[in-house]
């Protein structure tokens, strides 16, 4: 019975940094429809199954007891499969879509980059919610930090994921370079959450200060957009 409140507690503290985002986008008037962001948060869980097989598949010892191992695992078993899985599952999502709704855009279009960045945004807190869900249930060690920074980390690797995800064939370096950008601030924040000793603030001034950057490149963006459509 106390799991089941634990449970419940984290997933209601995991799901109001979605409806945070859900405000902001309707107060910016962003054209983001209710459909799209509970499609795109659908999106984001449905990578957290594939992030675990892929760890589960690259679980094994390169240097025992070494810290090379230790970054190994923080950065490649964790950070990379699950931002590979989101990008991955944000590349299908956005084919499926533009064939059902038979929408043509060009993918270097602030348009397409702006909307792959918010849908990517969303889609990491779709992730984090079933990730939280599952630390609640394995480890309450951690528990009150991970609910509280995991769906701004997500977020914001999500949203330079959702960038790539959209450039991918147009321009793959760049697509490559936003998903080692996202590995390696999630790696950063997993280093903060692992390592004793450390203070907590650090973990929380990654997360929040990612998502704040990613939010003002939307911002940014979107208001770009704007302008070029005001001044056609």
């Amino acid at each position: 019975m106390y799991g089941s409140w634990v449970l419940l507690i984290i997933l209601i503290i995991s799901s109001i940094p979605v409806i945070l985002i859900y405000i902001w986008f309707r107060l910016s008037k962003y054209q983001f429809s209710i459909v799209w962001f509970l499609l795109a948060m659908l999106a984001g869980a449905a990578a957290f199954f594939p992030a675990l097989i892929l760890q589960d598949f690259l679980n094994f010892s390169i240097y025992a007891g070494g810290r090379l191992e230790f970054f190994y695992h923080v950065f490649i078993r964790i950070a990379f499969t699950e931002e590979l899985s989101r990008l991955l599952m944000l590349f299908v999502f956005f084919m499926v879509s533009r064939r059902i709704m038979q929408t043509s855009y060009h993918e270097n279009s602030w348009s397409a980059v702006n909307k792959g960045a918010a849908t990517g945004l969303v889609a990491g807190l779709g992730f984090a919610i079933l990730e939280s869900a599952t630390y609640a249930a394995s480890d309450t060690g951690v528990l009150l930090l991970r609910a509280v920074t995991t769906a701004p980390l997500h977020a914001a690797c999500g949203s330079r994921v959702g960038m790539a995800a959209v450039m991918f064939r147009s321009k793959p370096i760049q697509s490559i370079m936003r998903l080692i950008t996202a590995t390696v601030i999630h790696g950063i924040y997993n280093l903060m959450i692992v390592i004793p000793g450390l203070p907590s603030i650090v973990a929380l001034l990654i997360a929040f200060s990612a998502l704040a950057s990613s939010m003002i490149t939307i911002r940014n963006n979107w208001n770009t957009e704007e302008n070029a459509q005001n001044n056609a």
